[in-house]
Protein backbone atom coordinates (compact mmCIF):
# COMPACT_ATOMS: atom_id res chain seq x y z
CA UNK A 1 0.00 0.00 0.00
CA UNK A 2 0.85 3.64 -0.64
CA UNK A 3 1.17 6.87 1.56
CA UNK A 4 1.54 10.24 1.71
CA UNK A 5 2.66 12.01 4.67
CA UNK A 6 3.76 15.98 4.99
CA UNK A 7 4.44 17.49 8.41
CA UNK A 8 3.71 21.31 8.87
CA UNK A 9 4.92 23.64 11.16
CA UNK A 10 3.51 26.54 12.30
CA UNK A 11 6.19 29.55 12.47
CA UNK A 12 5.90 32.96 13.19
CA UNK A 13 6.59 33.55 9.09
CA UNK A 14 3.44 31.33 8.51
CA UNK A 15 3.41 27.03 7.81
CA UNK A 16 6.68 25.38 6.24
CA UNK A 17 5.65 21.96 5.10
CA UNK A 18 8.07 18.90 4.23
CA UNK A 19 7.26 15.29 3.19
CA UNK A 20 7.43 12.49 6.16
CA UNK A 21 8.95 9.73 5.66
CA UNK A 22 7.17 7.10 7.86
CA UNK A 23 8.72 3.85 6.47
CA UNK A 24 10.95 3.73 9.41
CA UNK A 25 9.06 4.18 12.64
CA UNK A 26 8.19 1.41 14.56
CA UNK A 27 7.32 2.71 17.65
CA UNK A 28 4.71 6.26 17.70
CA UNK A 29 7.85 7.80 19.26
CA UNK A 30 9.00 7.21 16.36
CA UNK A 31 6.38 9.63 14.74
CA UNK A 32 6.58 12.14 17.40
CA UNK A 33 10.27 12.40 17.04
CA UNK A 34 10.19 13.12 13.38
CA UNK A 35 7.80 16.01 14.40
CA UNK A 36 9.28 17.14 16.69
CA UNK A 37 12.38 17.72 14.62
CA UNK A 38 10.67 19.09 12.14
CA UNK A 39 9.54 22.01 14.97
CA UNK A 40 13.18 22.22 15.60
CA UNK A 41 14.41 22.71 12.14
CA UNK A 42 11.27 25.34 11.59
CA UNK A 43 11.48 27.16 15.23
CA UNK A 44 7.93 26.27 15.40
CA UNK A 45 5.78 25.10 18.31
CA UNK A 46 2.96 23.39 16.98
CA UNK A 47 3.09 20.40 14.24
CA UNK A 48 0.59 18.96 12.10
CA UNK A 49 1.12 15.69 10.72
CA UNK A 50 -1.20 14.37 7.66
CA UNK A 51 -1.20 11.22 6.80
CA UNK A 52 -2.97 9.33 3.60
CA UNK A 53 -3.55 6.01 3.04
CA UNK A 54 -4.03 5.19 -0.55
CA UNK A 55 -8.24 6.16 -1.22
CA UNK A 56 -8.43 3.82 2.29
CA UNK A 57 -8.06 6.71 5.23
CA UNK A 58 -6.40 9.42 6.37
CA UNK A 59 -4.96 10.62 9.76
CA UNK A 60 -4.81 14.04 11.54
CA UNK A 61 -1.80 14.10 14.02
CA UNK A 62 -0.68 16.93 15.84
CA UNK A 63 1.99 17.66 18.20
CA UNK A 64 2.28 21.24 20.86
CA UNK A 65 5.92 21.17 22.26
CA UNK A 66 6.55 18.79 24.55
CA UNK A 67 3.10 16.83 25.28
CA UNK A 68 2.35 13.58 23.57
CA UNK A 69 0.97 13.23 19.90
CA UNK A 70 -2.86 13.48 19.57
CA UNK A 71 -4.36 11.89 16.59
CA UNK A 72 -7.67 11.23 14.76
CA UNK A 73 -8.17 8.80 11.91
CA UNK A 74 -10.67 8.50 9.50
CA UNK A 75 -10.74 4.74 9.90
CA UNK A 76 -8.42 2.43 12.08
CA UNK A 77 -6.77 -0.42 10.16
CA UNK A 78 -4.55 -2.85 12.05
CA UNK A 79 -1.45 -3.22 8.68
CA UNK A 80 1.12 -1.45 8.49
CA UNK A 81 1.28 2.34 8.98
CA UNK A 82 -2.19 2.20 10.27
CA UNK A 83 -1.54 -0.19 12.85
CA UNK A 84 1.40 2.13 14.33
CA UNK A 85 -0.77 5.22 14.29
CA UNK A 86 -3.50 3.03 16.06
CA UNK A 87 -1.16 3.15 18.84
CA UNK A 88 -2.21 6.74 19.37
CA UNK A 89 -5.44 6.11 19.72
CA UNK A 90 -6.03 2.93 21.57
CA UNK A 91 -7.89 -0.24 20.74
CA UNK A 92 -10.53 0.09 18.45
CA UNK A 93 -12.42 -1.86 15.83
CA UNK A 94 -11.51 -1.96 12.73
CA UNK A 95 -12.88 0.12 10.25
CA UNK A 96 -14.08 2.74 12.82
CA UNK A 97 -12.86 6.44 13.05
CA UNK A 98 -10.57 7.12 16.64
CA UNK A 99 -8.77 9.89 18.30
CA UNK A 100 -9.79 12.97 19.09
CA UNK A 101 -12.14 14.99 16.05
CA UNK A 102 -11.29 18.05 18.27
CA UNK A 103 -7.78 18.30 18.18
CA UNK A 104 -7.85 21.26 15.39
CA UNK A 105 -10.67 22.96 16.61
CA UNK A 106 -8.77 26.19 17.73
CA UNK A 107 -7.25 26.05 14.04
CA UNK A 108 -10.61 26.32 12.73
CA UNK A 109 -11.51 22.60 11.96
CA UNK A 110 -14.36 21.66 13.99
CA UNK A 111 -15.00 18.42 15.75
CA UNK A 112 -18.10 17.93 13.74
CA UNK A 113 -16.19 18.71 10.32
CA UNK A 114 -13.37 16.49 10.82
CA UNK A 115 -15.49 13.59 11.51
CA UNK A 116 -17.79 14.29 8.69
CA UNK A 117 -14.74 14.53 6.11
CA UNK A 118 -13.74 11.08 7.61
CA UNK A 119 -16.91 9.48 6.61
CA UNK A 120 -17.60 11.41 3.46
CA UNK A 121 -14.54 12.61 1.23
CA UNK A 122 -11.90 10.49 -0.21
CA UNK A 123 -8.45 11.32 2.37
CA UNK A 124 -6.98 13.49 -0.30
CA UNK A 125 -9.74 15.40 -0.64
CA UNK A 126 -10.58 15.60 3.20
CA UNK A 127 -6.54 16.13 3.99
CA UNK A 128 -6.97 19.45 1.79
CA UNK A 129 -10.05 20.73 3.10
CA UNK A 130 -8.74 20.34 6.46
CA UNK A 131 -4.93 21.84 5.14
CA UNK A 132 -7.04 24.69 3.73
CA UNK A 133 -9.19 25.29 6.71
CA UNK A 134 -5.93 25.51 9.23
CA UNK A 135 -4.04 27.77 6.61
CA UNK A 136 -1.49 25.55 4.88
CA UNK A 137 -3.13 24.65 1.56
CA UNK A 138 -1.17 25.65 -1.20
CA UNK A 139 2.06 24.05 0.96
CA UNK A 140 0.11 21.13 1.10
CA UNK A 141 -1.03 21.13 -2.25
CA UNK A 142 2.74 22.08 -3.52
CA UNK A 143 4.33 18.79 -1.50
CA UNK A 144 1.72 16.70 -3.21
CA UNK A 145 2.74 17.28 -6.67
Amino acid sequence: MSYFAAVFARTPQGWVGAEAVLAEAEHVDDVADLMREAAVESYGDMVVLLVEQDDDWFAVVRLDGDDEPRAYLSAVHEDGLGSLLQQLVGDVPDGDPAGDPALLDDLGVDAERLDDLGERGLPGDALLTVAEQVGFGEEFDRLRD
